[in-house]
């Protein structure tokens, strides 16, 4: 059960061989680390913010939590997810699906440095069942990000 809309963002960025189907739900850390065959780091958690009723992402290490002082430091303003039942509504994915492709044109993608110490990284691939191996550069090129942040604390 592939989300076709992401399996073509993909193929248009010849990147549509790395998606992979698993049997079980990668809908959380944990799960997708069991289901990937990886360390929970590694996976690519893919938060939904609002900043001044505004939607963005920001992607971060599996083993990362957001520090709030740096956050706010970044984007001046508390860290407020988006509410799970308007996820999808704000951002296109179900919750333990969202991912950084395919997004809405004007739901800015940001990437925490995190992530930069691995080879690969494992973001969802719009739902809970699809994931996605990357190294952090094509996870950058791939998802359009706005660039890079240090808004995570826990995985120094």
């Amino acid at each position: 059960m592939v989300n076709d809309r992401v399996k073509v963002f993909l193929e248009e960025k010849s990147l549509g061989d790395r998606l992979t189907v698993h049997t079980e739900t990668i809908d959380t850390v944990e799960h997708a680390a069991q289901q990937i065959g990886c360390s929970e780091p590694e996976i690519a958690k893919t938060l939904s913010f609002l900043v001044e009723d505004k939607p963005f992402i920001v992607v971060m290490a599996g083993d990362g939590r957001v520090n709030s002082s740096k956050f706010k430091a970044k984007f001046h303003a508390k860290p407020h997810m988006i509410p799970r039942d308007q996820v999808e509504t704000m951002i296109g994915f179900q919750p333990g699906g969202v991912c950084p492709f395919a997004v809405p044109g004007d739901v800015p993608v940001w990437l925490d440095i995190s992530l930069k110490r691995f080879a690969y990284v494992h973001p969802a691939g719009g739902n809970e069942f699809t994931s996605v191996k990357l190294t952090p550069e094509e996870l950058e090129s791939a998802s359009n990000a706005k660039g890079w942040v240090d808004v995570c604390k826990g995985w120094e």
